[in-house]
């Protein structure tokens, strides 16, 4: 099974490569970002219908990530627009907003649909057609918006996923891949940073000594996860490993004080329960991090605080309760 290759960043004795640098690992091609060696697929040719088959799968992806009820078909765009400049409720505006951005992307996909069928028969397509204009308006209008939506989860937003199919609509397609790895890239950077912060913290509580291994694995698994596409002949291994290493992780159990019995409730400085339930969020972020190949960095920052927050008092700080998976 291909793993992922870390670049020890050692500057002193071998200089890094430039970002973007390709290599051959294993008989296959690596390209380096934020010091990882990424596995490299073929692009596609930059056409307009490679083009359309990129929207439409950067689209799916997008509902896939984001809370529920966005989907809105683009022939209800005047409906949404009209929703949401009537809404006055901040709150309810900004689901509007969020359903609206919905819209927009399905409305561009659907134009981009019939070009494509348009091309298809005969019909030369120009840059400057009314119908390419509104496709990039819509893509640009809901990119825009995407400030408004949230991740499943309910932790933050993820606002690259909504500039994806803007940038594939206004790039070649060949720049719209390069600039993925750069985002796995500062994926696999972020559940590192999850991975060291688990460990950093849990290894110093007795009840949870010999967390690593299981916190190392689920890591290296999920950033094998982050750069393998789901239709790589591996994919039916990493995924496979990446969901039994997280049960590992998320099946963890605190060793229990020897005397634990005899102490008093103020003398149990941490909460096994809550650092079960802190180990299960970090495995779910990662998790959330994984499949979109995106990083979350305020999320990710906020897990960390938690971890150390947690470290220092015994309890894990109140965090929101998610949305509905």
């Amino acid at each position: 099974m291909n793993t992922v290759h870390r670049l020890e960043l050692d500057s002193s004795t071998n200089p890094l490569p430039c970002e973007g640098t390709r290599r051959i690992v294993n008989n296959e091609e690596r390209v380096l970002y934020d010091g990882y060696w990424i596995k490299t697929y073929a692009v596609p040719a930059d056409s307009l219908d490679a083009k359309k088959r990129l929207i439409e799968a950067l689209t799916r992806r997008l509902f896939n990530h984001t809370e529920h009820g966005l989907n809105i078909p683009g022939t209800r765009l005047a409906e949404a627009r009209a929703t949401y400049a009537a809404e006055t409720d901040p709150t309810k505006r900004r689901v509007k907003a969020a359903m609206l951005a919905g819209s927009m992307f399905n409305r561009a996909t659907d134009i981009f649909r019939k070009l494509v069928e348009l091309q298809a028969d005969g019909i030369e397509i120009r840059s400057d057609e009314a119908l390419m204009r509104e496709c990039g308006q819509c893509l640009l209008d809901a990119m825009e918006l995407g400030r408004f939506v949230r991740h499943r989860s309910g932790e933050e937003g993820i606002d690259e996923l909504w500039g994806e199919p803007f940038r594939a609509f206004s790039i070649p397609v060949e720049d719209f891949y390069e600039s993925r790895y750069i985002k796995i890239g500062q994926s696999m950077r972020d559940i590192d940073k999850i991975a060291e912060s688990m460990i950093l913290n849990f290894n110093q509580i007795a009840m949870f000594a010999g967390i690593e291994p299981a916190v190392r694995e689920f890591a290296e698994a999920a950033k094998l996860k982050t750069e393998t596409l789901r239709t790589d002949p591996n994919i039916f291994d990493v995924w496979s490993q990446l969901v039994t290493a997280g049960e590992r992780l998320a099946h963890f159990t605190p060793h229990e004080h020897p005397k634990l019995a005899e102490l008093s409730p103020e003398e149990v400085m941490h909460s096994a329960s809550d650092g079960l339930q802190l180990l299960r969020n970090g495995r779910d972020l990662v998790f959330y991090i994984t499949r979109a190949r995106t990083p979350m960095p305020k999320s990710t920052r906020e897990y960390i605080e938690r971890c150390e927050t947690y470290l220092i008092t015994g309890k894990v700080p109140f965090m929101p309760a998610p949305l509905p998976a």
